[in-house]
């Protein structure tokens, strides 16, 4: 060491302390598989150091402390002895160097050891006296946020050659040089004027590169990239900590592909934009509105019901929207600039897609089941409930190949229709489907188990066994194995017309869902198991009304009225109710109208599921009406709100009159109900 430039003090306090004794603190848990070694380069070692000095990773944790307190008093007593190291850790671990000694004249530690005449002491606490350690609490696990300082610097690669520049990032400024010793930046960045952040890794001269997206007000955006993964996290953390507001510092914690500000409405105010911040985890869309009340709020886009990008009009701009329904949910977004809102219009639909075969990675619908099983089922059960030998007759393997694919590609825009598509290529696609799965419906690994339920002679003691295998599935695998077990138990209940029963339905079914080669009695046994105690299983309320194809809806409210005990006056009129579109279209069924052709109906609609059938009291039904309602004439998708919009609406004798609010004395649409059908249609 040259002491010209180190004083003696400074040089035996190095001496006194060395690299051993410093790491036995700095690097007291560094894991074997992060030690740095001889072969490192400049940015691996560079990050090292970082996370060791600047994030304290692998520093020693002091036992028996539970406060800046105890810190203290621990300080003042180890300064007047010749223990430099037992300072240093106390001081790294958030001792207050400048605390209060309860000495009035040696009121310092520094003074402390001054009296002491331990010259080693007061050069390190002399050394250390300005600097900012992190306090003890600033340790804990559940601190809001990772300790990264606003200053970073190190080699990064910039865009748009992806030179390798130094850059540094401090009081807000990203800056980059030509190298270390440049004098002068070549570019900066005001990262508070950054809107969105997005993580993509490339390769650059046949290397990875991890690189850092970074998209500003105006139609710019920067690159710059790591040599690593863990030196691209950290400048993740220091960039974001410059734009992101403390509010929705929960949002930084994620491990997020995307993070930023957006303009948005939601479906309770569509008249105001707002400013809000969003983070793209996966499949999951995070988004707050920064004020204080506003509570974080998710979106899950495999689920979304809809997702359409529509041009709107502000002003004298012509600005581009997305819309995104999930369960009745309604969120409009747009950008800042054009370049932003591609970024996330572009990671959005790519969340929301298929992404593989396992079935978290498919588009489900709001009940967590995936669509391509939802469509198959509702297809079959409108054209292929009474169909003889439904699921035994092969389809033909190049269309089910195609409509597989389409499928994959994009479940949620596929329609399954009558007139193009065959019963036989549909049933054979959600064969297909369920055998190529990562895992089986019923999973691998629980295959011993279903099968050992059968050393139980009685049933009873089978379906309690099955109950508990079914509650360890994982939720998508439970909802998916539900509806399957469903559209099954339904189909057997029927084998009357089709020929179906669970034994012929286990044969189909027990490859698929077990996803093996053969079909072994076993297996086949266990099918059959579930298909016939489904209600049992899943704890089904079913009350038996003996529904027959051709029962009315005059004769299904009877039947129901009559396993009541209630008394009705005698002028009451009951009549069975259809609702679908989630409660917002409810209409009586003419007394004629047969149950199951009406319920068959249902599998048009985005979501069946989410139609159903109730029976009450038709009041007012021979006199005036009126009131609020819900109108949509189907012509298009307004921005302006959902499908439906709130008109007045007025039942007159034989004609439904709708009025554009209550004050308005025309009405701007009506229907004669003389000689007219109302067919069940999503967009009435």
């Amino acid at each position: 060491m040259d002491s010209s430039i180190w004083s003696n003090e400074l040089v035996e306090l190095f001496l006194e302390v060395g690299n051993q004794n410093a790491n036995s603190f700095w690097a007291a848990n560094l894991p074997l598989e992060e030690e740095l070694h001889s072969r490192a380069s400049t940015e691996q070692r560079a990050t090292f150091m970082r996370r060791k000095y600047r994030e304290r990773k692998y520093r020693k944790v002091l036992e028996d402390f539970h406060d800046l307190e105890e810190l203290n008093k621990a300080l003042c007593a180890a300064v007047v002895s010749s223990d430099v190291l037992q300072t240093m850790e106390l001081v790294f671990s958030g001792a207050d160097i400048m605390c209060a000694t309860g000495d009035p004249v040696y009121s310092t530690p520094y003074l402390l050891a001054q009296r002491a005449g331990q010259k080693l002491q007061m050069e390190f606490l002399h050394q250390n006296k300005l600097t900012d350690f992190p306090r003890l609490d600033q340790w804990s696990e559940n601190a809001s946020l990772p300790d990264v300082s606003v200053f970073m610097d190190g080699f990064l690669y910039v865009s748009s050659d992806m030179g390798r520049r130094w850059c540094t990032l401090e009081g807000g400024f990203l800056s980059y040089y030509e190298n270390e010793r440049s004098p002068s930046a070549i570019g900066r960045v005001d990262v508070t004027e950054v809107v969105s952040l997005a993580k993509v890794d490339l390769h650059v001269s046949g290397r990875a590169v991890f690189t850092v997206e970074l998209y500003l007000r105006t139609e710019r955006a920067l690159t710059v990239g790591a040599e690593t993964q863990d030196t691209q996290h950290d400048w993740i953390q220091a960039l974001t900590k410059c734009f992101v507001p403390s509010k929705v510092e929960g949002l930084v914690r994620k491990q997020s592909e995307l993070i930023g500000r957006l303009h948005y409405k939601e479906g309770h105010d569509l008249y105001h934009w707002r400013t809000g911040w969003f983070m793209l985890e996966g499949s999951a869309l995070h988004f707050s509105s920064g004020d204080e009340a506003g509570e974080e709020e998710v979106l899950h886009l495999k689920q979304l019901q809809e997702l359409t990008v529509s041009t709107h009009i502000e002003g004298e701009d012509k600005i581009q929207v997305l819309l995104m329904v999930e369960s009745g949910r309604t969120i409009y977004i747009h950008g800042f600039s054009r370049m932003d809102f591609s970024l996330w219009h572009s990671a959005i639909t790519l969340a929301a897609g298929t992404d593989g075969r396992a079935l978290g990675d498919q588009q489900l619908t709001k009940n967590g089941v995936p669509i391509i099983v939802d469509s198959c089922i509702a297809f079959v059960t409108q054209y292929g409930l009474c169909q003889e030998g439904i699921y035994q007759s092969p389809g033909d393997p190049a269309r089910v190949s195609l409509l597989l694919e389409e499928f994959t590609r994009d479940a949620r825009n596929v329609k399954l229709r009558n007139k193009e598509h065959q019963l036989e290529d549909v049933t054979d696609t959600l064969k297909r489907f369920l055998s190529q799965l990562e895992d089986a419906l019923l999973t691998k690994e629980l295959y011993p188990y279903w099968v050992s339920a059968l050393d139980e002679a009685e049933e009873k003691q089978r379906v309690k066994k099955y109950s508990t295998f079914i509650e360890s599935l994982p939720k998508i695998y439970r909802s998916t194995l539900h509806a399957l077990l469903q559209h099954l138990y339904r189909i057997q209940q029927c084998s009357h017309l089709n020929g179906m029963p669970s034994e012929k339905l286990s044969a189909v079914f027990s490859s698929c869902l077990f996803q093996t080669q053969g079909q072994t009695p076993q297996e086949m046994s266990v099918i059959r198991d579930l298909i016939s105690n489904y209600v049992t299983l899943f704890s089904v309320r079913q009350k038996r009304f003996g529904l027959s194809p051709s029962m009315r809806s005059c004769e299904l409210a009877e039947t129901a009225l009559s396993m009541r005990n209630d008394t009705f006056k005698a002028d009451d009129l009951w009549t069975t109710f259809e609702v679908i579109e989630n409660g917002e279209l409810e209409r009586p069924l003419h007394h004629s109208e047969k149950i199951l052709e009406q319920v068959l109906e249902w599998s048009t609609l985005d979501c069946p599921s989410s139609a159903f059938l109730v029976i009450k009291k038709f009041a007012g039904a021979k006199r005036m009406a009126g009131g609020k309602g819900k109108f949509s004439d189907g012509s298009c998708k307004l921005l302006s709100g959902h499908k439906f919009q709130d008109k007045y609406v007025v039942l007159r004798s034989d004609k439904l009159l709708l009025y554009r609010d209550i004050k308005v004395s025309t009405p701007f649409f009506s229907i004669s109900f003389i000689h007219c059908h109302i067919p069940p249609s999503k967009d009435f």
